[in-house]
């Protein structure tokens, strides 16, 4: 299955892209799921219904949390989280939580992930592809991955219906619900993609 695991909607204030959009052309964009990670909120939830739309996308729920040292796609149950958490005291929690963390464009120019957040082991997966970013940023990650042994996803960072799909992840599991999307993502079954078509 081939999910976008970086989304923004218009609840985001610098992303463009509506959520009717999202749900009308992701199947075209060949993604069987997409992922609305919209910055440190989930507010979707008031929006949409998560799970198997009428036309058999699926839809998660997550955000994209920001810290001052480095930004995460997280998943599970953090609907209520705080916002102003440090990003050892967030990725202690989604751990304690169940979920599931993703470093997201961890060398972007601005906002990078900071090192110590993968060497010591807060963060085991790093979204080695992301749309938004140069290629040379994207290349970078693999230094991290093959360093540390860490899992890869990919995502858009999509703000505009023309960024969605542009980079996705293959699951090699069914990815039906957001219990899903954490088991495959915490047992390594994926892989990002860029786009073609």
């Amino acid at each position: 299955m081939h999910f976008d695991l970086h989304v923004h909607t218009t609840i985001s204030s610098c992303s463009r892209l509506n959520i009717g959009d999202i749900l009308k052309y992701a199947g075209d964009r060949g993604l069987d799921g997409v992922c609305i990670t919209d910055h440190q909120t989930m507010e979707i939830r008031r929006h949409l219904s998560e799970g198997i739309q009428e036309n058999g996308l699926c839809v998660v729920f997550g955000m994209e949390y920001s810290t001052s040292d480095g930004d995460f796609l997280i998943f599970g149950p953090f609907e209520n989280l705080p916002c102003d958490l440090s990003a050892v005291r967030l990725l202690e929690h989604v751990k304690q939580q169940g979920g599931v963390a993703v470093a997201a464009h961890p060398f972007r120019t601005k906002r990078p992930v900071k090192e110590y957040i993968v060497r010591e082991g807060f963060c085991q997966i790093i979204e080695s592809l992301n749309g938004r970013n140069s290629d040379a940023e994207n290349l970078q990650a693999n230094t991290w991955r093959q360093k540390y042994m860490l899992a890869e996803s990919g995502g858009s960072d999509a703000h505009t219906l023309d960024e969605l799909g542009k980079v996705k992840t293959r699951f090699e599991m069914p990815v039906r619900s957001r219990a899903d999307l954490i088991f495959a993502l915490q047992n390594n079954l994926c892989k990002p993609l860029v786009f073609q078509g």
